[in-house]
């Protein structure tokens, strides 16, 4: 896995990429008149220009400004992305960066470092990562800075390898097993509930989208409690962990849905990548995660389209649509959650197609209960990790396409506003502050954009993660 260190010198040997406003920021790093001129006449024309050392590799990154907003911050993640591909091209195993201004050298080298993920694990052919080490350089930053955006780079990697990961490898069986592998290397603590505690806890629909599987479900607990948390109460996360889905009796097609469908767990992989990278740089504050965990499968026993189910809480469901099954299990996290009497619950799931299709994948749709104090703290982060979200209302008029003449409620809505009625739908078993976060759009790629580059993309741990910091630094 990548690494970045803090540098208190630059070496004169090693590759090394210079972020400058201005020729005469990097004059001296270059040996020859000659090559002064090459870089003055570039930077009229492209933004990266690459000089040729012999014995390293220099890259001049221009940047003329000292205002680092969210677009900026993002410019220049992107341009980390594009150096990344000149480095890989070279095979540079190391790169150093430094730069006059500390905010843009952190986001360029964010950019590079989420580059350089690859998933080979089921290659035959061996593969190196490219770069292996970022070196980093810069009067306005300090050792911790570094470490932190290690720690959020590696929350994001472990997240994309869990959405990549087959199901052949990866059931719920498996996902708490990652679980607790993860939290013995953060430190954070983790209990795994087996098939027989769910239904002695009678989580009924954890147990019914199960019903098709022939691997167990789980329900994964997760508790990062520090000595000097600065919250009694917990915030608890919750994450839709659907190993696979194949919609069950209401089956999807193959091409461009059931094929990717091992990508519907994005968001417990995201809880797990989120508690990791939180543990391991120790922010003070109490953070419960929830995952249920199953795959969603037909066979004889599978949940049939008309069955009413009861859940945790003890509300029936008609079951219209067995591919809406999702809001089925998390409903039953949602109620569960209420025991610890949290401060707020945040729920992250590649829910519905049709959030995808309102935003595309450029943004997370969001909704909920949460004081506007969260929400706007929420929205904040989004864009300072470009993870931006989109609120959509939660009005009492879509509660009613979800009336049903023979149970409580019925677990799909009449069409429209079809990411609404899911939240709606939730919002049933929710009795404290939440948010609701569909991240179908974002969260699996089925091609290569900058630096979330193609597959799992490993969104929401970095908006969490600075949501969270956000929280921990107003006390």
């Amino acid at each position: 896995m990548i690494r970045l260190n803090f540098e208190g010198n630059i070496s004169e040997t090693e590759n090394l990429a210079i972020l400058a406003d201005s020729i005469t920021d990097v004059k001296k790093y270059l040996n020859k008149a000659e090559e002064i001129e090459y870089v003055e006449k570039k930077l009229e024309t492209t933004s990266i220009v690459a000089v040729n050392q012999l014995y390293r590799n220099v890259y001049i990154i221009s940047f003329n400004s000292k205002t680092f907003d969210y677009s900026n911050k993002e410019k220049l993640r992107k341009t980390g992305a594009e150096l990344c591909s000149l480095i890989k091209k070279e095979k540079l195993k190391t790169i150093q960066i430094t730069g006059s201004f500390g905010e843009g050298t952190l986001a360029l080298a964010e950019g590079i470092a989420l580059s350089a993920y690859n998933f080979s694990k089921y290659k035959s052919a061996a593969t190196s990562t490219f770069p292996e080490k970022i070196n980093i350089y810069s009067e306005d930053l300090n050792e911790s800075d570094i470490l932190d955006l290690q720690n959020i780079i590696h929350g994001v990697y472990h997240t994309r390898n869990l959405v990549n990961e087959p199901v052949n490898f990866l059931t719920a069986e498996q996902l708490g097993k990652e679980f607790k592998a993860l939290g013995k290397e953060a430190g954070f603590n983790v209990e795994v509930f087996d098939k027989q505690k769910i239904t002695d806890l009678k989580m009924g629909g954890l147990l019914s989208v199960n019903l098709g599987s022939p691997n167990p479900p789980v329900f994964i607990i997760a508790e990062y409690k520090p000595a000097n948390a600065i919250n009694a109460k917990p915030y608890v996360l919750i994450g839709k962990g659907v190993v696979y889905d194949t919609g069950g009796l209401s089956l999807k097609p193959t091409p461009n849905s059931m094929d990717l469908m091992k990508s519907d767990m994005a968001g417990g992989a995201a809880v797990a990548g989120i508690l990791y990278a939180i543990a391991k740089s120790k922010l003070p504050l109490y953070i419960i995660g929830l995952v249920p965990a199953t795959e969603n499968r037909p066979d004889g026993n599978a949940m049939t389209p008309g069955d009413v189910i009861k859940m945790y809480d003890g509300t029936t469901v008609e079951v219209l649509n067995t591919d809406a099954e999702g809001r089925l299990i998390l409903a039953d996290a949602l109620a569960y959650a209420a025991q610890y009497d949290p401060v707020f619950v945040a729920d992250l799931a590649t829910l519905t197609g049709a959030a995808a299709r309102a935003i595309g994948k450029e943004g997370i749709v969001y909704m909920g209960t949460a004081k506007e104090e969260l929400k706007n703290i929420l929205e904040n982060s989004g864009k300072t990790v470009y993870e931006r979200l989109v609120e959509f209302p939660l009005w009492e008029e879509y509660g009613k396409q979800l009336q049903s003449d023979i149970a409580d409620l019925k677990n799909i809505g009449s069409g429209d506003a079809g990411a609404i009625t899911a939240g709606k739908f939730m919002q049933h078993f929710v009795k404290y502050d939440w948010l609701h976060l569909d991240i179908a759009g974002s969260a699996f790629l089925t091609s290569e954009d900058s630096y979330r580059g193609k597959n799992g993309t490993g969104t929401g741990v970095r908006l969490f993660y600075d949501f969270f910091k956000k929280l921990s630094q107003q006390n």
